[in-house]
């Protein structure tokens, strides 16, 4: 799958006291489009729970270069790597639309887990990986 992005704006409540988004702020960021890119191809997130496709967040690294303020509008990347037999990394960039200026580098790790609480790499993840065709290219 080839890399995916959605725009969003800040709002104000986001802000903390200095006027910019607070840091924990961009992790709902990041998720939201973590989702979108799940709906992107073909995948619900609801839905995979439901079927008891679990998939959680196991580390989130993150590098923070900018600010973000009150009215600023972004761009949320996504791409999917598959790290291991059991984990799938999502490597994210938000970038200030204005000036296209870096603001936050993110790898998400994530896993899923089945009924019993135990790491598995479901099919349905094959979905966001990309083909061995894009991959070579």
């Amino acid at each position: 799958m080839d890399d995916f992005s959605i725009e969003l704006a800040v709002r104000d409540y986001e802000c903390d006291l200095q006027g910019v988004v607070n840091h924990a702020r961009y992790l709902h960021y990041l998720e939201h489009a973590r989702h979108e890119y799940l709906l992107h191809c073909g995948l619900d997130f609801a839905k995979l729970t439901a079927e008891g496709v679990i998939v959680v967040v196991v580390r989130a690294e993150i590098d923070y270069r900018r600010s973000l303020r009150s009215g600023d509008r972004m761009r949320v990347s996504v791409r999917a790597v598959r790290r291991s037999r059991i984990r799938l990394d999502f490597l994210q960039t938000i970038t200030r639309l204005q000036d296209d200026a870096t603001v936050l580098e993110a790898m998400i790790t994530t896993t899923a887990v089945n009924e019993r609480g135990r790491p598995w790499f479901p099919q349905e993840l094959s979905a966001l990986l990309p083909s061995d065709s894009e991959a070579s290219s």
